[in-house]
């Protein structure tokens, strides 16, 4: 990954290019745009989830959540009907760190296994097996569309209230450094909050609405899509809360910097507002979702199998045998456990 000044360097200088086009100072989404996906930006230049990465995702924990994922699966293959041309899209996929799981769990899974990931470096690194994309393939076809930890990380416009709603934006100055200034808000944001705390501070994620538009798009009727995150159900319950609670940093499995420092160097996030997505067609808790499709009964089959080959074990059973340490972190109430898996069907 570049130093601290290379990176914002070249971010910075992207940034003041765009504002003189715009005339005006960039929005912040198009701020994180560049500070997350640009030429020098954070997953472009090698952050990445993993436990020599930067933060800790699910899959990352171990294979059991791809385990329990591949059930999902394969009852939505049963559930479609076990159609032709069945795949499985998993958009946001990193490293490809789940979609190796998942095969793993599930080395009988009809039809293909697509993965999506806009960096490069990162789809260099997937499995073999898999169809790696840039982009979102064109549909349609029958199937789901899976993605974990992909919608907070989305670019968002940035509501603050300053006696009214208004729009942050990034401003260049002359010596390059990025401050933040507030511009009227657009028509069309009367659905946010009629009154918040003087400085209280919104996500709009209109991205996360398009893409999960784009992703039902491409399945035909009757196909799935899940997304697992962090969330809340209403926008107005994050204009009560410090911003710093909601609108967070990270770099090497810490809290970063505020947002307009060190740009290209940490991951900036969001926790997800259920109200401005599509109606789901069903949310529960990760750990609920996870107990719902079998996670106690692989811990089981992965005691027993520990248990069976405790006196010579290999690979396979020392797999096994982190599942009841994996399932610990997975189900965590006050972790991983306490992000939603939603649903939307086709």
């Amino acid at each position: 990954m570049p130093s601290a000044a290379d990176a914002s360097l070249d971010i910075t200088g992207v940034l003041a290019a765009r504002q003189e086009a715009l005339g005006r100072p960039v929005r912040f989404d198009e701020f994180m745009t560049e500070a997350l996906y640009g030429a020098a930006g954070f997953y472009t230049s090698g952050g990445r989830a993993g436990r020599r990465g930067d933060f800790l995702t699910s899959p990352e924990v171990g294979p059991l959540f791809g385990a329990v994922v591949a059930r999902w699966i394969d009852a939505e293959f049963e559930r479609q009907g076990r159609p032709d041309g069945f795949t499985v899209v998993e958009a946001g996929a990193g490293p490809g760190t789940l979609a190796r799981t998942v095969l793993l769990a599930a080395p009988h899974l009809a039809g293909r296994y697509i993965t999506v990931e806009t960096a490069a470096a990162q789809r260099a690194g997937h499995p073999e097996g898999v169809h790696a994309l840039a982009q979102l393939p064109a549909g349609p076809f029958p199937g789901v569309v899976i993605a974990n930890e992909l919608l907070d990380n989305l670019p968002f416009r940035l509501a603050v209230f300053d006696g009214g709603w208004r729009e942050a934006h990034v401003l260049v100055g002359r010596d390059g450094a990025l401050t933040e200034v507030l511009l009227p808000a657009p028509e069309g944001w009367d659905w946010l909050p009629r009154t918040a705390p003087h400085g209280g501070r919104v996500p709009v994620q209109e991205l996360a609405a398009a893409w999960l538009h784009q992703a039902r798009g491409l399945l035909a009727t009757g196909g799935g899509v899940l997304c697992f995150d962090y969330a809340v159900a209403r926008t107005a319950a994050l204009a009560l809360e410090p911003w710093r609670t909601w609108l967070r940093t990270y770099r090497g499995h810490e809290r970063g910097a505020h947002y307009l420092r060190d740009a290209g160097l940490q991951d900036i996030t969001a926790e997800v507002c259920l109200d401005q997505l599509p109606e789901t067609d069903g949310v529960r808790t990760q750990a609920q979702f996870l107990q719902r499709w079998g996670i106690a009964d692989l811990v089981e089959e992965g005691r027993l199998a520990w248990e069976a080959a405790a006196g010579a074990p290999d690979l396979a059973a020392l797999r096994m045998r982190s599942r009841v340490r994996e399932a610990e972190s997975l189900l965590d109430p006050d972790g991983l456990g306490a992000f939603l898996a939603m649903e939307w069907r086709v």
